[in-house]
């Protein structure tokens, strides 16, 4: 019985927390944002919209480091939210036309290829990767990047400044998402080996 206790506290405890909490709003406000994209043809609410999910992108970690609320789902569901967002808020602003092509299919590359080879790294049975500051780095000025693009199609007064800014803030960013992308091809070689020699110790066991 104490065991069970224990066990089913250990449950609540990793799902349970502020941090999950808010990488769960983030996940919620996606489709609020293609609704007021695509449905009710809002860009400037849903430049603003993304722009928040965007700049709430570190709360949820800082939640869980501050209240040391560090949990196995909170490492799935922030980087979940992160990519789904990039996705799905990508593939509207290309159907929208509110955002270069180039600059879309480019960024949409490079998260396919990181997508894949995590999966394909699970798979394996690698351990998992975290994400390195270079990656953080660039994700949270791409976050930036494309609502300004949105804004840049809206009527507002500083429109021509927003494209301006979405293309000083986006094309670096771009750049280094790239480059932290072939940064995580040494960590991926580790986390391999090393998640084939855990199961070769478990295995001897």
């Amino acid at each position: 019985m104490a065991e069970a206790a224990i066990a089913e506290r250990t449950w609540k405890d990793e799902v349970f927390t502020w941090a999950n909490v808010v990488s769960l709003l983030r996940l919620a406000c996606i489709p609020v944002f293609v609704w007021l994209l695509l449905g009710e043809e809002r860009r400037l609410a849903a430049a603003i919209l993304l722009a928040v999910i965007g700049a709430t992108d570190w709360v949820d970690g800082y939640l869980a480091r501050r209240l040391n609320q560090v949990s196995d789902l909170g490492k799935i569901l922030d980087p979940t939210a992160d990519r789904l967002l990039f996705l799905v808020a990508i593939v509207a602003m290309i159907i929208d036309e509110s955002v270069p092509l180039w600059f879309a299919v480019a960024t949409l590359v490079r998260e396919g290829v990181i997508s894949i080879a995590a999966l394909i790294l699970g798979a394996l049975g690698a351990r998992r990767i975290d994400v390195t500051w270079w990656g953080k780095t660039s994700t949270f000025g791409l976050m930036f990047a494309f609502p300004l693009f949105l804004a840049s199609h809206t009527d507002i007064f500083w429109a021509d400044a927003a494209e301006v800014a979405a293309y000083v803030i986006g094309v670096p960013s771009l750049v280094l998402h790239y480059y932290a992308g072939v940064g995580y091809v040494p960590l991926a070689l580790r986390a391999l080996r090393d998640g084939t020699a855990s199961q070769d110790v478990t295995a001897k066991e």
